[in-house]
């Protein structure tokens, strides 16, 4: 039977899918917090019904993760010798990750239930406050909405989103350990190469260290707030979604990342290879 979004969603409290001063409430303030440094967090989105769920499916499918041992730097690209050797593009980190793509992920399933529930998208849309033709689900089969299953010894080292705006949904924690840290908006208009570095140098004034519950939902401008996922501790897997969105119809990820970041590519990828509306480096 298909799930109920009533039943996987707090609707009561958070009455996403229809106009409400309750509505207009909780839209005031995720603008504010987004305004403020590029994230904000909607405690409690997920019932503990749809934690339980949610949790489920990701332990069905988390064989077929891709997972990832490598060294990279916070743009995913190659060294670039004619750099400085201090220069962020040559900072290159351990980086061990999993992410479950998106077409392990079955229609009916609870996980694509919250994504296509009544008013979710318009939800996103209108915390973002962006106009309709600036805002749209990420086109690509493999990313639009996966989960990162991260184990024991897991992390993922400082970077930035190829997506321009990125949702995330907390479904499990590890024991210890999984703190998102952030340095808000800094290459928000340009590379911003100096306060990067001093991110990367722990001498950064600008960073953020959040910790996210089962059944929160984050809203996060990654492409232009470098962040990162602090390494985890214990046998439980940390599980969290990630909705992504974009700001041009048909977006897909260019092959190189999404080689990376899954595996494999298909057709699409490079097909579309290099059609972005931006000129960062990544």
């Amino acid at each position: 039977m298909p799930y109920d979004p009533r039943d996987l969603i707090d609707l009561d409290r958070y009455p996403i899918h229809q106009s409400s001063a309750q509505r207009d409430a909780l839209l005031a303030q995720v603008r504010a917090d987004l305004a403020r440094d590029g994230c904000a967090v909607i405690k409690g989105f997920l019932t503990p019904f749809g934690i339980t769920e949610l949790a489920a499916e990701a332990d069905g499918v988390a064989d077929q993760g891709h997972r990832s041992f490598n060294r990279t730097n916070p743009y995913f690209t190659q060294d670039d010798p004619e750099l400085p050797k201090d220069h962020p593009k040559r900072q290159f980190y351990e980086r061990s990750n999993c992410f479950i793509p998106a077409d392990n992920f079955a229609p009916s399933g609870p996980l694509r239930a919250v994504h296509d529930s009544d008013g979710f998208d318009r939800f996103i849309q209108d915390c973002l406050e962006e106009p309709d033709g600036r805002f749209f689900r990420y086109a690509d089969p493999l990313a639009d909405v996966i989960v990162n299953a991260a184990e024991e010894g897991n992390g993922f080292p400082w970077h930035f989103d190829t997506n321009n705006f990125t949702v995330t949904l907390a479904i499990q924690n590890a024991h210890e350990g999984g703190a998102f840290e952030y340095a808000a908006g800094i290459r928000q208009g340009d590379e911003n190469f100096e306060e990067v570095s001093r991110v990367l140098n722990e001498s950064s004034d600008r960073v953020t260290v959040l910790e996210l519950e089962p059944g929160d939902l984050q809203l996060f401008k990654g492409r232009y707030s470098l962040h990162r996922v602090a390494p985890l501790k214990g046998k439980r897997r940390r599980y969290v979604a990630i909705f992504s969105y974009v700001e041009e119809p048909g977006m897909v990820g260019a092959p190189e990342r999404t080689m990376q970041l899954y595996g494999r590519t298909l057709p699409i990828h490079h097909e579309r290879a290099g059609q972005r509306a931006d000129a960062y480096i990544d």
